[in-house]
């Protein structure tokens, strides 16, 4: 299952140094908490599927808290400037938004198993770590509202609540993670068709 964790899991070790090691224990990380949840995963069980000794985490990671926190930083960074360079490369906000909705969505199919770690352990994060978290997820929702704002704007969309709108609109894709199973007829490219496809309905329904 590494193919559903590794563009966002590589972008996170990139910038650590170590990248190799570093890149095998996040991977490792990302499968353990995948499979048995944040608080049943050990160091040691990080280790052993890195191929290290218990004692080598702590070389390029302070805590199992941080590499969650790694994962997760670095999830959000990667659907940011995915948004942002869907919105960029639109001629107008409905496309704009079609471009979010179906990147965004199919982001979350593809990437399941990290999209789970990142919305569902996100409460294990210390104090400091959420609220950088959350910051960028402020980052994330600000995106999307600015297209929901010139949609509104330009007369493309009837929207009377934009802050609600945009929250609507991101949980919809954020979803498709919970219950989307790689077994199931529907490819992540479908999946972002269809939900693009909603986006645009609910900015646009009177």
């Amino acid at each position: 299952m590494l193919s559903t964790m590794s563009t966002p899991v590589r972008a996170a070790a990139a910038s650590e140094p170590g990248t190799d090691t570093a890149h095998r224990l996040l991977e490792a990380a990302a499968e353990a908490f995948a499979d048995r949840g944040f608080h049943a995963t050990t160091t040691r069980d990080i280790a052993s599927r890195a191929g290290l000794s218990p004692a080598g985490v702590y070389v390029h990671f302070a805590s199992k808290e941080e590499l969650l926190y790694q994962l997760s930083r670095e999830g959000h960074e990667a659907a940011r400037d995915m948004l942002v360079e869907a919105s960029e490369a639109a001629g107008s906000p409905t496309e704009a938004l079609r471009a979010i909705m179906g990147t965004f969505s199919r982001w979350h199919a593809e990437h399941f198993r990290v999209a789970r770690i990142v919305q569902y352990e996100f409460g294990n994060l210390t104090p400091a770590h959420r609220d950088a978290v959350l910051g960028l997820r402020k980052q994330i929702d600000a995106v999307v509202r600015d297209v929901v704002t010139a949609g509104v704007a330009s007369g493309e969309f009837s929207v009377e609540d934009v802050p609600d709108t945009t929250l609507a609109l991101m949980s919809m894709a954020v979803d498709v993670a919970r219950w989307y199973d790689p077994e199931i007829k529907r490819t992540p490219a479908a999946i972002g068709e269809a939900y693009a496809d909603l986006g645009i309905r609910l900015v646009t329904a009177r």
